[in-house]
């Protein structure tokens, strides 16, 4: 099966040659140039693909995707002018994706203008807990084929998200950049709607009725009531890059280094969320052997540093530019490959990924350049600032407002004391094949297993993206 799905993939990727309308043409200038060996883009190129990707937490993805860009007079090829993307899908685990997104250094002048509205529903979303090793994941509950399953959406609740956002930044001087930004992030969360999901099922494949472990921390009051089904969050961001990268896509060197704040509001009386939250990332990217061999890594770190952060505020990691659909930390295809998403839960955390990146081959089809790599990888990710876990607070909670539940039973879900190793690195490692079209077009097939089956017992967990993660 899976080595079917790669091969329809691959034959979509080729076959994008054959919907692109475009102008190609060689360097106008005499004299020889590093380009010469590959034909520049000019003008408009587009084409309209079928959305398909994997992702071990959310499923099988289809439904359609197209991206437009301007390449002017091929001037800054492989860069672009304008980059127009949209996109609408759905996953096999009830995963939603519609998306707008525009890209532009020449817009407005000497800046980067970058918007983004999406909207992404998610009708089994990963609930996990907080601050991670310290909620016990056992795998048995939401398995279906075993004796002790609870229920497959144990670990699950459901949450849409709209998001409005725009980037801007401008040039300071010698590779240093300002970034500016605003937007909004709207929350809805709830309880898995079981009647939807059981719609046309049959007895055995419908979810029962009971408690997840979202609704356990609703009730033992670990869940607040004013964040435990959303809100709406308007948001001011404000930073400073440094970049020298050679290329945004595809980089072989240079660094790209960050630091910014957000400041985000709340709507509404009960709504004590205004926050300032704290990002840091420095991405290296180093010529091991021409553009063959490139050993990349990346560092990062999100902290609340003022203020109130509602829980799924904290699982959202700001980004100065929106490239993939959704960062969320820790855990999944944009932090720690291989742990479970949302695994990793805190007020603030820092990651690591660390990658070999290899170019296997180079060919062109029908006047498009591709190449192929791979990329053995390994990920970190660990929580500096947790969430304070009151043991006696919560056994008097759950006495008072879910009296049914064996207090006795409590260690099978929650772990105190200096055994919950709240500050425990969650690591993993795998290997990724990458296939490039023009040196813009990425799509990435990641592998990856956890060190620690706390954070996963999958060995199946396979991630099918567009781009690099970093």
């Amino acid at each position: 099966m899976k080595k079917t799905l790669l091969f329809v993939l691959t034959i979509c990727i080729l076959g994008t040659s054959s919907l692109y309308a475009q102008k190609t043409e060689k360097s106008e200038k005499p004299k020889k140039e590093k380009k010469e060996k590959s034909e520049v883009r000019t003008g408009w190129t587009f084409g309209v693909l079928p959305s398909v990707a994997f992702d071990a937490d959310k499923g099988f993805q289809y439904g359609l995707l197209s991206n437009i860009y301007n390449f002017g007079d091929g001037s800054i090829y492989p860069e672009y002018f304008h980059s127009l993307y949209f996109e609408a899908a759905y996953t096999t685990k009830r995963s939603g994706l519609f998306r707008f997104a525009y890209d532009s250094k020449y817009l407005i002048p000497n800046h980067r203008l970058k918007i983004d509205v999406s909207y992404l529903p998610d009708a089994l979303c990963d609930f996990y807990g907080y601050n991670g090793y310290q909620t016990v994941y056992n795998a048995d509950w939401s398995r279906k084929k075993s004796e002790t399953c609870v229920s497959r959406a144990f670990y699950k609740s459901q949450r849409d998200l709209l998001r409005l956002a725009a980037d801007i930044d401008g040039s300071i001087g010698d590779n240093w950049y300002w970034n500016a930004g605003v937007g909004m992030l709207g929350y809805m969360i709830d309880t898995v709607n079981t009647t939807m999901i059981n719609r046309n099922k049959t007895e055995e494949r419908m979810l029962p009725e009971v408690d997840g472990l979202y609704e356990k921390y609703c009730k033992w009051g670990i869940l607040a009531p004013n964040e435990a089904n959303g809100g709406w969050h308007p948001y001011l961001r404000g930073g400073i890059t440094f970049d020298n990268r050679d290329r945004q896509q595809n980089t072989h060197k240079g660094i790209n280094a960050e630091i910014f704040w957000t400041y985000n509001a709340a709507f509404g009386e009960d709504k004590n969320f205004n926050n300032l939250m704290f990002n840091a990332s420095f991405k290296h990217f180093v010529p091991v052997y021409k553009d063959y061999i490139t050993f990349a890594y990346r560092v990062g770190t999100q902290l609340t540093v003022a203020g109130n952060s509602p829980f799924y505020l904290n699982n959202y990691y700001n980004n100065l530019f929106i490239q993939r659909v959704l960062y969320e930390g820790l855990g999944g295809a944009n932090t720690v490959r291989g742990v479970l998403r949302n695994r990793v839960t805190g007020k603030g955390f820092a990651f690591a990924n660390v990658e070999m990146r290899l170019k296997l081959c180079s060919f062109s089809i029908k006047k498009e350049n591709f190449h192929i790599g791979l990329n053995p990888f390994i990920d970190a990710g660990m929580i500096l600032q947790a969430y304070e876990m009151n043991e006696n607070q919560i056994r008097s909670n759950i006495a008072a407002n879910d009296p049914d539940f064996d207090l006795d039973q409590l260690d099978n879900y929650l772990v105190f004391g200096d055994q919950a190793e709240v500050y425990r690195p969650h690591l993993a490692g795998g290997v990724g094949l990458k296939l490039m079209m023009n040196d813009n077009f990425v799509l990435s097939i990641d592998w990856a297993a956890p060190f620690d089956k706390r954070d996963n017992h999958s060995k199946t967990n396979f991630y099918i993206k567009m781009g690099y993660m970093f």
